[in-house]
């Protein structure tokens, strides 16, 4: 490439291909290049950024984010119902401090080593780390005012900034945070449209529905401003729908237009071009944040790591046992397999709508135990030929083999332990007897591993695999989205957390067992207590997470919203609607934009290759190389062509010798 010219000494060599190997990895991992490249800043830069340092940080920053499942106010019950729950735990005071401080003293060394990698100068133009200082400091002065006031201060200020740690040692988190914010004036503007219908059609169903006139939904929909706003905003998530409009509609069909309307510009209109906006200008920034010196890096990653090769078959004398191994390594077997997998499940499904009236003392396990040992031993002689074809080498190297053979043993040991347990199989076995697990929990357990076994079909299925791939990336890939979704929760429950505001949103007066029926039966349908939502609350921490998945589900949410306004004021729909906004609006349609460009990535990817060149060339994907095909496209040119899309230009040589050029600690020579 000829990016410079530079004589190099002997004795420069060595830094030299350090720096540029350091380099490389900060492309990789998406890093910032401005720190620190003598040699001794890079042996520290190197052991900071290895497996077990940021594993150990990453297991400080779980540690003082799960504390809150413990602290006051919080318990470690079994059950979050306030009618079965027994008395929380209190730890003693000192014991989550002294924890809590230990994980300050870690984030402190890890503040102190950014500083010193990336030099004074650097650290004032970082906003991170000035806000790393700040949050540590703040921590520092709150742990030492609750532990003088003896654990029973009413303001805990560190727990609202304990997410702030999670999201500044991602710096893929922190390019998508500035995704997300680039993307806000967008949401902002379709959400105020989504305002404006709301309050048009505030206004038209106030005047519609008067109280003379159509008494029942006045009464019940419409009564007032915050009760009209409240009803139209669930029916746009569609929670209410078809119980807002029944009392109306029920005296005149033609009051259906009004609520069909409202729908259907909001919901099927509004809602789904904010998916349509989000997914656009968020995946369009990407495109824009990836592009830095060094990103065509991660993209070529893939390639290098492209073609799996699998051990040669090995080489039989015997004319019989080489045509053996042809039939037993040939794909109709594995076909066979499938099928072997899906009468299996079949012959389960059967035993089970046969026994599904009885009871655990009635069920005749016999004619279970033969059927599940038939298909054991054919498992087993399944994966004795693939040995015996393949070698264990080979086995080994698909993954569908290893899925296969670990369940297979693990049936096997499941089945010879229930042959020690119960002896010789006799119909008049008792269920409930011998050992720990009874002779039907051990079954059930290996039926639902069987079951597993039956997705061994999803690889040879082409769509089914494409879409199960997706899922596998998500869940991998999408880490940085899953850590600000965190980060947001966290955050919204520190804050009930803080100052014991957990009071404002407390339940009172929660009935007992006994009078339990008559407050079900008093209650009109659809209410949070008909409907015994009562596990559902802010009293603990894992209960609140609970809640606002709930809520973030929108289904019957009205109920909590409800209820929480009727115990302690109408403000605390704000505290609802906000958080419904954030999650089910932003996150869910954030999170469905991405499922859609990571499929229709693969999509184009598999349509554009044969069968062949999708096993040849098979590559991690990630949330960067989504964005950034069209150079992955150009570096498999040799190959069939991968993708049609065009997205983004390679950095150019004179934007990386500008980078270069602006380094605070390289100097180059021209």
């Amino acid at each position: 490439m000829g990016l410079l010219t530079l004589s190099l000494s002997t004795d420069d060599e060595d830094l030299y291909i350090q720096q540029a190997v350091v380099f490389i990895e900060d492309a990789i991992q998406f890093r910032s290049i401005n720190h620190r490249v003598d040699a001794r800043s890079l042996r520290l830069y190197r052991w900071y950024y290895s497996k077990i340092c940021q594993w150990g940080l990453g297991l400080t920053i779980a540690v003082v984010l799960l504390l809150a499942f413990v602290e006051r106010p919080s318990s470690l019950s079994a059950s979050s119902d306030p009618r079965h729950r027994s008395p929380p735990w209190e730890p003693p005071c000192g014991f989550t401090e002294s924890i809590e401080m230990v994980c300050l003293v870690i984030f402190s060394l890890d503040l102190a080593v950014k500083s010193y990698l990336i030099g004074w100068e650097e650290l004032r133009k970082n906003k991170w780390l000035i806000g790393y200082t700040v949050v540590i400091s703040v921590s520092t002065i709150d742990w030492v005012l609750s532990v003088s006031m003896v654990c029973d201060e009413k303001l805990r200020v560190r727990r609202l900034l304990r997410p702030f740690f999670l999201l500044q040692n991602s710096s893929l988190m922190k390019k998508t945070l500035k995704c997300i914010k680039r993307t806000l004036p967008e949401i902002a503007s379709v959400i105020l449209l989504l305002a404006l219908h709301l309050c048009l059609f505030t206004m038209i169903g106030m005047l519609l529905f008067a109280k003379s006139e159509v008494g029942s939904e006045w009464k019940l929909h419409f009564r007032s401003l915050p009760n009209s706003l409240t009803s139209l905003l669930v029916l746009l998530t569609t929670a209410n729908n078809p119980d807002v409009m029944i009392p109306a509609y029920s005296l005149n069909r033609g009051y259906s237009i009004f609520f069909v309307t409202f729908s259907v510009i909001g919901t099927y209109c509004l809602m789904n071009l904010l998916t349509a906006i989000i997914y656009n200008q968020f995946r369009g920034y990407l495109l824009v944040t990836f592009h830095h010196p060094g990103s065509y890096v991660q993209r070529y990653r893939g390639v290098l790591k492209s073609k799996k090769k699998h051990p040669p078959l090995p080489q039989y004398n015997s004319p019989v046992l080489q045509r053996c191994q042809v039939i037993f390594s040939h794909y109709y077997l594995t076909i066979l397999g499938n099928a072997v997998a899906l009468a299996n499940v079949i012959c389960i499904c059967t035993v089970l709508v046969l026994n599904s009236e009885k009871s655990t003392a009635e069920r005749d396990n016999f004619i279970m135990e033969i059927i599940n040992l038939c298909f054991i031993l054919y498992y087993l002689f399944e994966m004795c030929v693939k040995i015996f074809a393949f070698s264990w080498r080979g086995y080994l190297s698909y993954r569908n083999n290893i899925f296969d053979g670990f369940l297979t043993i693990l049936l096997l040991v499941l089945q010879f332990t229930i042959y020690v347990t119960y002896r010789l199989p006799y119909s008049h076995w008792d269920p409930a007897s011998h050992g720990v697990m009874s002779l039907w929990e051990m079954l059930r357990l290996i039926n639902m591993l069987i079951v597993f076994r039956f997705l061994r079909i999803i690889p040879d299925i082409k769509l089914m695999a494409l879409v199960a791939s997706t899922l596998l990336d998500l869940v991998k890939n999408l880490r940085a989205f899953a850590g600000i979704l965190m980060v947001s929760d966290f955050s919204i429950l520190y804050f009930n957390q803080t100052a014991d505001l957990r009071i404002l949103f407390a339940i009172k007066n929660v009935p007992s067992n006994s009078s339990m029926g008559n407050i079900t039966s008093s209650m009109e349908c659809g209410t949070y207590e008909q409907l015994g939502y009562w596990p559902n609350n802010f009293d603990d921490f894992a209960a609140s997470l609970i809640l606002l998945y709930d809520v973030m589900v929108v289904n019957n949410w009205q109920a909590f919203m409800d209820a929480y306004s009727r115990y302690t004021t109408e403000w605390s729909k704000i505290y609802f609607v906000c958080w419904w906004l954030t999650s089910s609006v932003m996150w869910v349609n954030l999170f469905v934009a991405l499922i859609l460009e990571n499929f229709i990535y693969k999509w184009d990817r598999s349509h554009s290759c044969s069968v062949t060149d999708v096993e040849r060339i098979r590559y991690e994907t990630s949330v960067q190389l989504m964005f950034s095909s069209q150079a992955i496209a150009n570096s498999l040119s040799n190959h069939s062509s991968v993708l049609c899309r065009e997205q983004i230009q390679e950095p150019t040589e004179e934007e990386l010798l500008c980078q270069l050029h602006q380094h605070p600690h390289l100097h180059l020579h021209w």
